[in-house]
């Protein structure tokens, strides 16, 4: 493993930063060399300084993209803290499906993504939401947008497949048997589900309004890999993305107290979701 110089801290850190927007202090040392050493190697770069100056010397960016896939942390699981989705099962989807039935004599028009959606559990757990709640998928025009960082974990995310481990980490047996089908010693999703949901590559640091506006956001777990200020910046954002009357779902451990005032928080049951003033 190539251990990184006390020099060469800060200007990984900053690199990681400029491309992905996720800030690790100087503390980090150790996840540099863990998740980047291989790359280096593979590279033939024997510094990290070396890596940052190969990388933004490369114009396939393919060496960026290994770089953020290696870096971002894709830890999630079905039905994460189950409380977001009891909330969105039981308070938010039969809200906004009542305010837009009011406003739609056609389909019912719903905008749901989950901007930070990793490998695809949160979303496809969206999804089972919705289908189980929906029950006449026709009157509703439904439309579920996943977005990573990670090339790798939006790749794998489309594909829907997951081993063992991953399968049993939140989701209920009753739902595996019916929207999973077993392929080898893993399990893919249905396709009934599976055309429910669209991924895509998406830096959150970046401008997104073309995306649209929706009713639903969930943004769990992402904001607080960055500094306040690029907090600050998402928040703000997303409150442009957010459908007046919309529901923005964020971390159980995270608050917008000083980040974003435009949103206030809401209380229903155990848990905490934001409306806009």
């Amino acid at each position: 493993m190539i251990k990184i110089a006390p020099a060469e801290l800060k200007i990984i850190a900053q690199y990681i930063h400029a491309i992905s927007g996720i800030y690790l202090d100087q503390s980090k040392s150790y996840l540099f060399e863990t998740r980047l050493s291989s790359i280096a190697e593979a590279n033939g770069c024997k510094s990290y300084q070396e890596l940052c100056v190969k990388s933004k010397r490369d114009a396939t960016k393919k060496l960026e993209r290994q770089i953020v896939d290696a870096i971002s942390t894709n830890e999630t699981l079905f039905f994460r803290d189950k409380g977001p989705f009891e909330l969105l099962q039981h308070k938010i989807l039969p809200e906004v499906i009542d305010a837009r039935s009011a406003k739609s004599s056609l389909r019912v028009p719903i905008k749901i993504w989950s901007a930070a959606s990793s490998t695809g559990q949160e979303l496809y757990s969206i999804a089972i939401v919705a289908k189980e709640l929906l029950k006449n998928a026709s009157n509703y025009s439904l439309t579920l947008l996943g977005t990573d960082i990670s090339d790798s974990a939006v790749t794998q995310a489309s594909y829907g497949k997951y081993n063992k481990f991953e399968i049993e980490r939140g989701l209920d047996r009753k739902f595996l048997q019916k929207y999973f089908s077993l392929v080898g010693d893993s399990w893919k999703i249905k396709d009934e589900i599976r055309a429910m949901v669209r991924f895509k590559k998406l830096n959150l640091m970046l401008p997104f309004s073309a995306l649209g506006k929706f009713d639903i956001i969930f943004c769990r777990n992402v904001a607080i890999y960055f500094t306040l200020e690029d907090r600050k910046k998402l928040f703000n954002k997303l409150a442009d993305s957010l459908a007046d009357d919309g529901y923005l779902v964020i971390g159980s451990t995270e608050s917008l107290t000083g980040v974003c005032p435009r949103f206030v928080p809401k209380r229903h049951l155990r848990s905490i979701f934001y409306q806009k003033k």
